[in-house]
């Protein structure tokens, strides 16, 4: 029988999910949306701050730079944090740090001030991103079957919704300020009233309770110590083949297919659009998927599409062709991240959260890079070369895929599947009062 805390575990073999885990699940589910909105709300302002500010291109760009700075000053800070006040309230309270951040970014009177302001809403967000994952990671454990990829595609409509927010306040002629108080507040309440229905007590608790001791977590993993970092070093590499796969996207997209192939300004912006999209979607069913096939196979599978699909379109270059790649790539990378995070937080011989925390932040250095990585290739070639990142970040895929789990949950380094006796985990069946929460 499968293992009841993989995620590859067959719905035959599941328990019945409890009413507080599904109250959980979608607390974080609205702690990823609100997340992914944060950020989507300022972006529409943009151009209006720098005008306000006066500010030329290299301090403007200097000012948003600051955001992937504080992102990585802070990011291994998250696993002591989470450690010490749990993920959900890190999840929660840390939103609403964020979310003041953005205000201060959108009414400060001075260069230094939004570049500072941005720079603690990145450290924010970055802890942010670890503890909601961490929860989410949580509740995936107690469901014994994947819900993780549903968090990311949630995320993902956070972004449009902050997105849509952000243009209609503008067209509106609604002030920076006004409209970012108000998306604060929302999404502020938003956030304290998901962490009401969030998991109690301490995060490693979950695992405990999906069937596996505690002692579990300390116990080293089988072989010389550098094995365990050459696995978090994979899985490092495969989630920023998946950040650099949406960078490119959206970067480099629309610039390749008005430059180079000649699409209008409101077609080209279809590369992106068409990548997001497809990534959506596969973000939704990548958990039926997983749990059918296991991440391994499904992240092979998903490294040669985009790797195949834009490649294709790179080689025998069209507007049409070009954007079917990218949304290929999009579907492709959509389980990459999740799956990399959902593996390196399952690693043992690491301190709770450690691991995670590290491909998280991994993570992000390779978002900050990839652009100017791209670009220098494009200006030593062609941009069309540039792009070749895309499909060599496939096969990087394809070929370092084993470090994930497969169909029975079991991955390198990881916690062992164990055998389900058919009874719900012990927190599936406790009702928590959520005023209760110490």
């Amino acid at each position: 029988m499968s293992a009841p805390d993989s995620p590859a575990a067959p719905a035959a073999g599941r328990a019945p999910v409890d009413r507080s885990v599904r109250r959980a699940r979608a607390a974080v589910s609205l702690l990823f949306l609100t997340n992914g909105a944060l950020y989507a709300n300022l972006v529409p302002r943009y151009p209006e701050i720098k005008a306000a500010l006066e500010l030329g291109n290299a301090q403007y760009g200097l000012a948003i730079a600051a955001f992937p700075a504080g992102a990585l000053v802070a990011g291994m800070a998250a696993g002591p944090v989470i450690r010490r006040f749990r993920s959900s309230r890190v999840a929660a309270f840390g939103t609403v740090l964020t979310a003041l951040c953005m205000l201060g970014a959108a009414v400060g009177p001075t260069w230094a001030l939004l570049a500072g302001a941005l720079f603690l809403a990145g450290a924010f967000d970055a802890v942010v991103d670890v503890a909601q994952n961490a929860h989410g990671l949580r509740v995936q454990r107690l469901y014994r079957r994947s819900v993780l990829n549903s968090f990311h595609a949630l995320w993902s409509v956070g972004a449009v919704i902050g997105g849509l927010m952000g243009a209609a306040a503008t067209g509106l002629g609604v002030s920076p300020g006004v409209h970012l108080a108000v998306a604060a507040v929302l999404l502020s309440a938003t956030a304290l009233t998901a962490y009401r229905w969030t998991l109690p007590g301490p995060d490693r608790e979950g695992a405990a309770e999906a069937g596996g001791g505690a002692e579990q977590e300390v116990r080293g993993v089988s072989g010389a110590a550098w094995t365990r970092y050459a696995i978090l070093a994979a899985l490092a590499v495969i989630s920023i083949a998946g950040i650099m796969v949406e960078d490119a996207g959206s970067t480099w997209g629309a610039v390749y297919l008005s430059d180079h192939l000649g699409a209008t300004a409101s077609l080209a912006a279809f590369g992106y659009i068409a990548l997001v999209g497809a990534q959506f979607v596969g973000r939704m069913a990548g958990d039926a998927l997983t749990d059918r096939f296991g991440q391994r196979a499904v992240a092979r599978a998903g490294g040669a599409i985009a790797a195949l699909g834009l490649g294709a379109a790179l080689l025998f270059p069209s507007v049409p062709g070009t954007i079917a790649g990218f949304a290929a790539a999009g579907f492709g990378v959509a389980t990459l991240i999740p799956s990399a995070m959902h593996a390196a937080d399952e690693l043992r011989g690491l301190k709770p959260g450690t691991g995670l925390a590290l491909v998280s932040w991994l993570m992000r250095v390779g978002f900050l890079c990839s652009p100017p990585v791209v670009g220098a290739i494009a200006d030593a070639t062609t941009l069309r070369t540039g792009l070749m990142v895309v499909p060599a970040a496939g096969v990087a895929v394809v070929l370092l895929a084993g470090v994930l789990a497969d169909r029975s949950g079991r991955a390198p380094g990881g916690r062992a599947p164990r055998v389900s006796t058919g009874a719900p985990p012990k927190a599936a069946v406790t009702k928590e009062e959520p005023s209760a929460r110490p």
